[in-house]
């Protein structure tokens, strides 16, 4: 295995040249052996792969180097972030796709400012276990090949053990990498990006009539799949910042993020979102605006004429909220058992509202209808939840065929899912008692989301009261 570095010679202003740090006794804690197997590197010497993804010896073909990007944080552009404490290794190349290998945690970059560049041992595995918990249940993301501890500490609120993530994305090209170039007035460089994502994530935009007006919409609509999976299974992003915006459409950055448990849009987890920007609720609302920040700095490649690049531009912005409400209600109507679309968007809010009313769990109450989904018989339960809506629903079941519909329902409703409470037991197990056990049984489970297994009933109960008092912080 060989890699390349194909976006770091795209342009020199893309990144910097910079070495992970040293560190004083690497230990490989956890490594994806699935996803090796994809990246066919599973062949790389077991004695060696603490020290290649700690950044101690560099894999074959790498070039180590820290990407340039800005950024709207909560509505404020910040012209100036980067990879602060992360390396990019390179690239992989399968039959696949192209990924890249990134390191977090690794280090100061020429990006860093006032960081030390580490990262500790809880966030390194919040990300590894809420990234593969996102793959599994079918959500376009980033995933985590490796962790390592690094024998060093890190001064956060208190001394703490470090490590060393590696994250694997087809690439980490971000909203913020295009505004940092555009800022600038560098169109040269936006066009050398713009036609770089089309390469490696839109091949069939290399004909289009206006590649750069295609490509827009096609980042658009891997963002609308993206938000809807997202609110399919509960996850609150909670940091939805354009440099945590990828145009490959995939989940990034797990710092913030937690898992809806009772129904309310306006659920935050994350310390830092004060004001409810990036709620589980107004995440569509966030995603349309970060596209129309990746508009604005497309519109010189979208046409000379920039009124008729602005009209173009945000014509395609403005119908974001049509085509997401659209794919949502279909995706609503499967999780309900439908693949045609029985329920309108009324009777979906409404249906919603009658799940915050009466405060119940989110994944809970899907679980339950699946399972009541082939019975004959009401569930007394579920009618006194769900009222007028458990009727509705029992009545526009097809009953030749409840064998389809359950079957629908199993594919979109998960049975388990990294519920908040659980998360932070196990990580607590991990770095308070150094015991990963409580970590990998729970990863096994997280692994099939949608089908029981024998610990599988463990890890579904809802943890309403803790949740009222949960908060994430920004960690890796």
């Amino acid at each position: 295995m060989k890699l390349t570095n194909d976006y770091a010679q795209l342009d020199p202003q893309l990144c910097r040249a910079t070495q992970p740090f040293m560190v004083s006794d690497p230990k490989l804690l956890l490594w994806n052996e699935q996803l090796a197997g994809q990246l066919h590197i599973q062949s790389l010497e077991t004695a060696k792969r603490a020290e290649y993804f700690s950044g101690q010896i560099n894999l074959p073909g790498s070039q180590p180097v820290a990407c340039a990007y800005a950024g709207h944080q909560f509505g404020h552009f910040n012209p100036q972030l980067g990879d602060g404490r992360a390396h990019l290794l390179g690239e992989v190349h399968t039959d696949d796709g192209t990924f890249e290998l990134q390191l977090k945690g690794s280090g100061q970059t020429p990006f860093s400012r006032n960081g030390d560049g580490l990262c500790s041992l809880a966030p390194a595995l919040r990300e590894y276990l809420m990234s593969e918990a996102m793959y599994h249940l079918g959500v376009p993301t980033s995933r985590c090949l490796a962790v390592v501890s690094t024998g060093d500490k890190v001064l956060r609120e208190k001394l703490l053990p470090g490590a060393i993530v590696t994250r694997v994305a087809s690439s980490h090209i971000r909203v913020g990498t295009f505004e940092y170039f555009a800022a600038r007035g560098q169109n040269g460089v936006v066009k050398k990006l713009a036609d770089f994502v089309i390469a490696r994530h839109y091949p069939e935009l290399k004909n289009s009539r206006n590649q750069y007006l295609d490509l827009l919409q096609a980042v658009i609509q891997k963002q609308i799949t993206l938000i809807n999976h997202w609110l399919r299974v509960g996850f609150i992003h909670g940091v939805m910042n354009t440099d945590n915006t990828l145009l490959s459409g995939e989940t990034i950055d797990y710092g913030p993020c937690a898992m809806l448990g009772v129904y309310h849009p306006a659920t935050v987890f994350s310390s830092i979102d004060r004001q409810g920007r990036y709620a589980f609720g107004q995440q569509a609302r966030i995603m349309q605006w970060n596209m129309a920040r990746l508009a604005e700095c497309l519109l010189p490649l979208i046409n000379a004429d920039e009124k008729v690049a602005l009209q173009q531009a945000e014509d395609m912005i403005k119908a974001i909220p049509e085509q997401q409400s659209t794919d949502f209600v279909a995706m609503m109507n499967r999780k309900l058992g439908f693949n045609r679309p029985v329920f309108e968007r009324p009777w979906i809010d409404n249906f919603l509202k009658r799940l915050q009313t009466k405060q119940l769990d989110y994944t809970s109450v899907f679980i339950a209808l699946t399972e009541n989904a082939k019975k004959s018989t009401d569930d007394d339960a579920l009618k006194d939840q769900l009222g007028d809506y458990y009727g509705q629903w029992r009545q526009q079941l097809p009953t030749a065929d409840l064998q389809s519909v359950q079957s629908t329902m199993k594919k979109h409703n998960p049975l388990v899912i990294p519920r908040n409470h659980e998360v932070e037991q196990v990580l607590s197990a991990a770095v308070e008692n150094n015991d990963l056990h409580p970590f990998k049984m729970f990863l096994q489970v997280l692994q099939s989301p949608y089908q029981t297994t024998k610990n599988t009933q463990r890890f579904q109960q809802p943890a309403p009261e803790y949740d009222a008092g949960y908060q994430t912080f920004c960690g890796t």
